[in-house]
């Protein structure tokens, strides 16, 4: 891939977002909630590493990870699946460890949705590679 699109810059801005929720540095905002502002900014964190992560990816400017961009569905399909379910995993570790009071607080709902979302996207590729929805070539 000759990576045209960049992509590191992004990276480095979702880390930072993503950083500043664990520190007790965000200004108040117009809204006068330093926790919303911490928020926002981890949010954008996310949106960040998801586009940085995306364009590394299929090295393209985009946000759907459509079953055309797949280099081979037939056997990645279940490497998706198997990361939506670490996180789900993962959530379900950290409550159960009470490991989350160190976390900022909808860390564990917004590591469940990414979970959630990539497991149906796995599926569902899976589903029309080599379930039922697949598509037959005509002889």
């Amino acid at each position: 891939m000759d990576r045209t699109h960049p992509w590191r810059w992004l990276a480095v801005l979702g880390v930072l977002g993503i950083a500043q929720g664990f520190a007790d540095i965000a200004p108040p905002g117009p809204w006068d909630s330093p926790s919303f502002s911490r928020g926002v900014l981890g949010l954008c964190g996310l949106v960040c590493l998801y586009l940085a992560w995306f364009r590394y990816t299929f090295d393209l400017n985009g946000v759907a990870p459509t079953m055309d961009r797949w280099k081979n569905p037939q056997q990645s399909w279940i490497n998706v699946v198997l990361f939506g379910l670490a996180c789900l995993l993962v959530v379900k570790l950290v409550t159960w460890l009470e490991y989350d009071a160190h976390l900022p607080e909808p860390t564990g709902l917004l590591v469940t949705l990414i979970g959630c979302l990539v497991v149906l996207n796995g599926v569902y590729v899976g589903l029309v590679v080599q379930g039922p929805f697949r598509l037959h070539e005509e002889e």
